[in-house]
């Protein structure tokens, strides 16, 4: 038989620190996207979101100049409705 023993006071120290390295890591997130990061955060090629959902309509996306921008939220949500709207062969 296998006994352990835990530290509830570490444990409950060591979720603290974890907690904090997270909400740190979302206060830190990007407002706005250029394509680089866009297929950074996606794990898609450039060549893909173009062929698949940048001229979605429903895509949030702006000109500025000739760099696209994307707000990072609004992509996030968009992401995941596209996704779900996708077929599952």
């Amino acid at each position: 038989m296998i006994s352990i023993q835990l530290d509830e006071q570490q444990v409950e120290q060591r979720f603290i620190e974890e907690l904090r390295k997270r909400l740190n890591d979302i206060e830190h997130r990007h407002t706005f996207w250029d394509m680089k990061e866009l297929c950074r955060q996606t794990c898609m090629s450039e060549t893909f979101i173009r062929e698949t959902f940048f001229y979605d309509p429903r895509f949030p996306k702006y000109r500025v100049g000739k760099k696209w921008l994307f707000p990072a939220k609004e992509c996030e949500q968009f992401l995941v409705m596209w996704l779900k709207e996708q077929p599952t062969n």
